[in-house]
């Protein structure tokens, strides 16, 4: 019989402690590297052009976005900790690249391998505590902890990196040294993951437990191209699995997509739009940052534990209005006071739409297939990030610089329309077939 793990367990469980660190470790040289790092050492070092800089990036969200799937699929088959424990060497290994190669080619793969060794980040991550949470899905708690490690690292990394950039008097060589060594510590706390795949009722099972079905035959004698047919037959099982049992409304697709497509909108512009339109410093643009993420990491762990007792509807209904609200007065106001007011709604309503937003997704998930599932949707998902950038570019080249966060504004309002329709009826009525 299945029985759900109290949310408070779940922070407290040896996975989610090893999940959460690992996410946040992966967070800060992430951020580091692409915030920080990477955008002044191609540029002002190698001399790079930004054209250059751009691909190199995109093809790290690139790698992220596409090896999602197939490493949550992984994850169900040989466990977290060979999952984990394997892309995070390509992390190591993409430092070292970046380290020694000086190449537009050299660090355009090295990006590209560093996506790839944070691919299986989210899907563990998501897998393990949907499964944990049991039949009752009470993973608000979880997922916003879990948020909270995915910002507090996204955020120190760079600050760190710029710090220590100061104190070394620019020395990249050191900067990477230290990355590597993070990444060595991540593959280490790694390794304390579960090798089996944790299930309902605080129990494991075995890869080829996850995997229950019809055992394929294979050739008598076994030759080279056995492991390829088996892991042909697994994955067209598996594929086989997850259009039967995902039965959800269509709309979670664009639903999916716009989510982060907002995030795309502002990524690249919004210290363009402070600097340039709104003059603020970059002293004060610190502070404005502060005020915004540090308000969301504050709020993320009391609106995830009000989540699983409240569910999640009236929490994503007022944080997608909120932050259309909110993205539609920064486009217009000046005043350097109401903008902090503005920074601040709107990290409180993002902090409303995170843990909320994860916990409905994973209300949808089916018990079998949850890593593959998993793997898709935050695929989808994460391409909004990759188009984002680009139509932000576009409406602040040829319409106006308030234009990206207008459009941001509308997603967030389209999003608050399809979520209502989404509350009412998350599934089809009747299963795909």
């Amino acid at each position: 019989m299945q029985t759900d793990i109290k949310p408070a367990k779940i922070l407290r469980s040896p996975f989610f402690i090893a999940m959460w660190l690992t996410l946040f470790l992966v967070e800060i040289i992430k951020g580091a590297l692409l915030v920080a790092v990477l955008p002044v050492y191609m540029d002002n070092i190698l001399g790079l052009s930004a054209g250059v800089i751009g691909v190199a990036f995109a093809l790290q969200y690139l790698g992220d976005n596409l090896f999602r799937a197939p490493s949550g699929w992984a994850a169900e088959r040989i466990g977290f900790r060979a999952t984990m424990v394997t892309a995070l060497i390509c992390t190591l290994i993409a430092v070292i690249m970046i380290l020694f190669l000086k190449s537009a080619l050299g660090l355009s793969m090295a990006c590209l391998i560093l996506g790839i060794g944070t691919s299986p980040l989210w899907p563990c991550a998501m897998t393990g505590v949907t499964a944990m949470s049991g039949p009752q899905n009470k993973n608000g708690t979880a997922m916003g902890a879990l948020e909270m490690a995915a910002l507090g690292g996204t955020g120190l990394g760079p600050v760190g990196m710029n710090w220590l950039l100061e104190r070394t008097n620019h020395d990249y060589r050191m900067i990477f040294l230290i990355l590597m060594g993070c990444a060595v510590l991540v593959i280490l706390v790694a390794m304390i993951l579960p090798g089996r795949v944790v299930i309902e009722g605080g129990h494991t099972g075995s890869a080829g437990e996850a995997a229950k079905g019809a055992r394929p035959k294979y050739p008598a004698k076994p030759n080279l191209l056995t492991p390829f047919i088996r892991l042909q037959q697994s994955v067209g099982r598996t594929l086989h699995r997850v259009r039967s049992t995902l039965n959800v409304n269509p709309l979670v697709y664009p639903a999916l997509f716009m989510q982060s497509f907002v995030i795309g909108l502002l990524s690249p512009v919004i210290t363009l739009y402070t600097r340039t339109d709104l003059n603020i410093s970059p002293n004060l643009y610190s502070l404005l940052l502060i005020a915004g993420g540090g308000i969301t990491v504050i709020a993320l762990l009391p609106v995830g534990k009000m989540v699983d007792r409240f569910g999640t509807k009236p929490f994503l209904n007022i944080g997608f209005l909120m932050a259309a609200f909110s993205l539609f007065i920064f486009s217009t106001v000046t005043a350097i006071p109401v903008v902090f007011g503005i920074v601040m709604l709107i990290g409180v309503s993002y902090a409303m739409i995170l843990p909320a937003w994860n916990a409905f997704v994973a209300t949808l998930i089916p018990e079998g297939e949850r890593g593959a599932i998993w793997g898709f949707f935050l695929t989808l998902q994460g391409s909004g990030m990759v188009v984002g950038p680009i139509v932000s570019g576009l409406l602040w080249d040829h319409i106006s610089h308030p234009a990206p966060f207008i459009a941001s504004a509308l997603v967030m309002a389209g999003l608050a329309v399809v979520h209502f329709v989404l509350a009412r009826k998350p599934f089809r009525t009747a299963p795909a077939g």
